[in-house]
């Protein structure tokens, strides 16, 4: 407990000190507060408006959450037909990259279109941004096996199948988590895109940003913005810990004994 309280330390100064500056800034006149809210006007919003910004924030990790396990699925498909598939290699992976290069706003009113008003526009646009990371880790995890594995399996006759159950799935594990943590964070503004991007948002931190910027409501706007900050940081640290247990092979320092 003592080692995480000295490891959370500089971070923690280092948020108070630019927290500090922040509220010396603004206080000294050189910003309005409709601009740049200070500190302790988003804090004092945030008490202010709990409810409000809690209901809206369930709303967000709902769509977040669930975009996400799509994403995980579809990554975790395109990854393997691109490992196991030199055609599919060639044909789906310059798709994934250009994926991430097509404005979201394009694809609003189609997916509108396709699935209305509901949550499953939302879903997509997020399950799209982080699908890619997902992606790509996979794929770079499942070729960075040791070749010398390989080459033991070949020789005690083990199938494809066993080969990619016993080497190469354990050695694109940690990758595949990394990625996962990264669409985590990312997901949290993919969620924000998603509830401007889409109509017929009436809910979620998104909608309550952009409805409070409109009214002029920057300290609550703020509020929900740092509850988005928040909420990143601690789903990426989160997965980061349940890494350490589902691949723990990963984090052994150099020369331990398997």
């Amino acid at each position: 407990m003592r080692r995480r309280v000295v490891n959370a330390l500089p971070a923690v100064v280092l948020v108070a000190t630019l927290l500090g500056a922040w509220e010396v800034y603004v206080e000294s006149g050189q910003v309005s507060a409709f601009v740049l809210p200070a500190p302790h006007a988003m804090a004092a919003a945030l008490w202010n408006n709990g409810s409000l910004i809690w209901s809206n924030f369930l709303v967000t990790a709902q769509e977040v959450g669930l975009g996400l396990c799509a994403a995980l699925i579809a990554g975790f498909a395109t990854a393997l037909a691109i490992h196991f598939s030199p055609l599919a290699r060639r044909a789906i992976y310059p798709l994934a990259v250009g994926s991430q290069a097509v404005p979201v706003a394009v694809l609003a009113a189609p997916l509108v279109f396709w699935w209305g008003f509901g949550m499953s526009p939302k879903l997509v646009v997020i399950a799209l941004i982080c699908f890619f990371p997902i992606v790509v880790s996979m794929v770079d995890g499942l070729g960075a096996v040791d070749p010398d594995q390989l080459k033991l399996l070949h020789t005690l006759d083990a199938s494809r199948w066993q080969a990619f159950r016993m080497a190469e799935l354990p050695a694109a594990l940690p990758a595949a988590l990394s990625g996962a943590r990264i669409a985590l964070a990312v997901g949290m503004i993919a969620a924000y895109i998603a509830e401007i991007s889409t109509a017929g948002t009436s809910a979620g931190l998104g909608h309550e940003i952009n409805t409070d910027l409109t009214a002029l409501q920057t300290p609550r706007a703020w509020a929900a913005t740092a509850v988005l900050f928040v909420a990143a940081v601690a789903c990426f640290y989160s997965l980061a810990l349940a890494e350490r247990r589902l691949a723990p092979w990963a984090h052994r320092p150099r020369g331990e004994n398997r």
